[in-house]
């Protein structure tokens, strides 16, 4: 029984490694958003985002649309899926742990109208001598029928206020993953992208920096599309002051300023003055996008352009999940080592010092009811499997919350050792 035991709990702690670290093999599927047929021909690319974008496969669709891609890293990491219609890049993410993706592409097209924009965001953020400036385009598509409005001389413009050093500029399409651009000067303050605008909601963001002398400014705004309402955010203590613009209240201990609606052509003065902590650098963005989104240029060397911008617990995911797998193992090896008495009866006498009752506890007590009213060993061995799983992900979430500062060290010590104990006892069960 013991030696069954052994066995049964390291295999169930093998198969959930494995299923926790890779899955080799996707197969995916390429639809026509405009026609709703099937992508035949349309070529696609395996990205790997981890140590810069980097094509490792490619192949080609069958007549149904239909692509299979077989790489080691395909649910080990986060990945990306390429496929080029007409020239133009489509994209979809390609999370760790999926083996299967559907892949959108649209009918090219160059008219303007078919895009609008709704809302210009404006963030401000004082670093010593610099104006750190963080700006937002909500882009919408709403076509009819669906295309992607696509131009490769720049389809979208953003106007920089004077003295202002672009840092970076970004896209998203409905998928929200970001894509750092390549920007293409204008002239004046001008910059433009090439990127795929998809039928739905898109954004575009940009950052750069201003000199902040006497931590005092006025920024000029221009205004390149007419009609969205500005947003300007900044800390509690800057004051801030623009035509035009209302206070809207505090969202995440930054203050809103809003102004309905600003025409096309038109110059917002936003005059700035005072000090503040300069923003986490583990929490605050990268100037060009959110933490942990990332994904392609239109046209140029996207290996250069590209940046992965890494959530501040990614780089811990995969070690955790390495960790709960030795952990396991551990645990069965304390099985195998110790002796162990087993016996069923129809009542379990309680402990001599109850540990608080958890949804992993109660199953144990569950399941061992079961055996005990003789219901059958695939029973047991499902309820077993069901309980690791609920375990793993419980000790991966206890993770998470001590990296994040969530949950005190003390507070940690303690949920890790009832866990640790939920773990053993079920080993033993």
């Amino acid at each position: 029984m013991k030696r069954f035991a052994f066995y049964f709990a390291a295999a169930l702690t093998m198969f959930a490694c494995a299923r926790a670290t890779f899955a080799a093999t996707v197969h995916g599927t390429v639809n026509n958003g405009t026609t709703g047929k099937p992508g035949a021909g349309v070529e696609v690319i395996l990205i790997q985002l981890q140590g810069g974008m980097q094509p490792v496969a490619n192949t080609k669709t069958d007549a149904s649309g239909n692509f299979t891609f077989d790489n080691p890293n395909i649910g080990a990491q986060p990945m990306l899926i390429r496929a080029v219609y007409k020239g133009v890049n489509f994209h979809q993410p390609l999370p760790a742990g999926k083996d299967s993706i559907s892949v959108e592409v649209f009918e090219p097209t160059g008219d303007a109208k078919t895009i609008s924009v709704l809302s210009h965001v404006v963030i401000f953020q004082p670093n010593g001598a610099s104006l750190i400036v963080g700006e937002e385009y909500g882009v919408k598509n709403d076509s009819k029928p669906p295309q992607a409005f696509f131009k490769l001389d720049g389809n979208f413009e953003a106007a920089l206020p004077d003295n202002a050093e672009l840092k970076q500029i970004a896209a998203s399409g409905p998928s929200g993953m970001p894509v750092v651009q390549a920007p293409i000067e204008k002239g004046k303050n001008k910059y433009a992208i090439s990127f795929a605008f998809r039928p739905g909601e898109n954004e575009v963001r940009l950052s750069y920096e201003l000199p902040y002398p006497n931590n005092k400014i006025a920024v000029k705004l221009p205004t390149v599309y007419g009609g969205g309402r500005l947003i300007v955010v900044a800390p509690p203590s800057v004051t801030l002051t623009g035509e035009g613009l209302q206070m809207a209240g505090q969202e995440q201990g930054m203050n809103i300023y809003e102004r309905a609606s600003v025409a096309a052509g038109t110059t917002v003065t936003v005059k700035l003055s005072g000090t503040a902590p300069p923003p986490l650098a583990a929490s605050a963005p990268d100037a060009g996008g959110a933490p942990g989104r990332a994904e392609n240029v239109q046209g140029g060397d996207a290996a250069a352009a590209i940046q992965s911008i890494p959530g501040r617990l990614d780089g811990y995911k995969w070690w955790l999940v390495g960790g709960f797998c030795v952990l396991f193992l551990f645990a069965a090896v304390l099985l195998w080592k110790k002796p162990i008495s087993v016996t069923v009866t129809g009542h379990i006498a309680p402990a001599a010092h109850p540990a608080p009752e958890t949804a992993s506890t109660k199953a144990i007590e569950e399941k061992s009811v079961a055996s005990s009213n003789g219901d059958s060993l695939a029973s047991f061995d499902h309820a077993t499997a069901n309980s690791l799983d609920a375990l793993k992900d419980q000790l991966f979430r206890l993770e998470l919350r001590r990296q994040a500062g969530t949950i005190s060290h003390d507070e940690y010590s303690r949920e890790r050792a009832k866990a640790e104990q939920v773990l053993r006892d079920l080993v033993r069960g």
